[in-house]
């Protein structure tokens, strides 16, 4: 049953910091941005929030940049921002190409990356990149602030160490210099939800994230090591194989996405390692 408009409460910040007092005063608001998931949740009636912080305002936390030789990510920037950033583009391309693959041009231009990873979607298709990147997910509360290893934020299922009375404002994802590679398999060639999503950095420390396989995204810590060590690209995709835990779904089979995150791994290396 889709949830009556007028059954909702908003309320509209006039900065992070008054944001952050209402929040205090009442964790039971939930933090909105670009409501790209919030509209169909509420459209399905699957959404049990009924009181809002809309947080779309809120220009400063939009803001991309170098902060102490990181690049700093505001909560609010959109995937569309994340695209046109020279900072992203020349220092993480792969964020950029991930933001490109969701949705169309509307959801990119209000979707944001901290609604994405806020989300908590195993399917995210930054989430991958992130974890790779080991980024850093900076929380705020009206009493302090804390800095998260990105591969720690979450859980479970949708689930985060985010407290009720704290926002996600900024991602600061240090320096990385070695090759980067996106993938993102899905039903067609745009606007599709993933069925695998992967995300590599190569060099002497490989990190390999995969999205869609696992409740959460998960950094293949096995295989990580296996090519550290000097495996093979088939020998590690056999390990990523194993590695992942997929179900069956409406959109796949976990036979079909072991399979494809293996073969994934391998086009990693045919094409960075000429």
């Amino acid at each position: 049953m889709r949830t009556a408009a007028a059954s909702l409460d908003l309320v509209r910040p006039r900065s992070v910091d008054d944001a952050l007092r209402s929040i205090a005063d009442d964790p039971s608001l939930a933090p909105i941005a670009g409501c790209t998931d919030v509209f169909v949740g509420l459209n399905a009636g699957t959404f049990a929030g009924t009181r809002f912080l809309d947080l779309w305002p809120l220009e400063e936390l939009r803001e991309i940049g170098i902060r102490n030789g990181a690049i700093s990510i505001g909560a609010l920037a959109t995937h569309t921002a994340i695209q046109e950033s020279p900072a992203v583009v020349s220092r993480v391309p792969i964020l950029a190409a991930a933001c490109r693959e969701i949705g169309g041009a509307q959801i990119q231009n209000r979707g944001t990356l901290g609604g994405n990873v806020a989300n908590g979607s195993p399917a995210g298709d930054t989430l991958p990149v992130l974890a790779v990147a080991e980024a850093v997910v900076v929380l705020r509360s009206a009493t302090q602030e804390r800095r998260i290893p990105f591969t720690s934020f979450f859980t479970g299922y949708r689930q985060t160490v985010r407290r009720p009375d704290e926002l996600i404002v900024a991602f600061e994802l240090p320096p990385l210099d070695q090759v980067q590679w996106f993938r993102k398999v899905g039903t067609r060639a745009a606007q599709a939800i993933s069925k695998v999503v992967m995300a590599v950095v190569g060099g002497e420390r490989p990190r390999v994230a995969v999205g869609s396989v696992a409740p959460t995204v998960i950094r293949c810590t096995r295989t990580e090591a296996a090519l550290a060590g000097g495996a093979t690209f088939d020998e590690a995709s056999r390990i990523v194989e194993s590695e992942v835990q997929p179900i069956d779904d409406l959109r796949s089979t976990a036979d079909y996405r072991r399979r494809v995150c293996g073969n994934l791994l391998r086009r990693f290396g045919t094409e960075t390692q000429r």
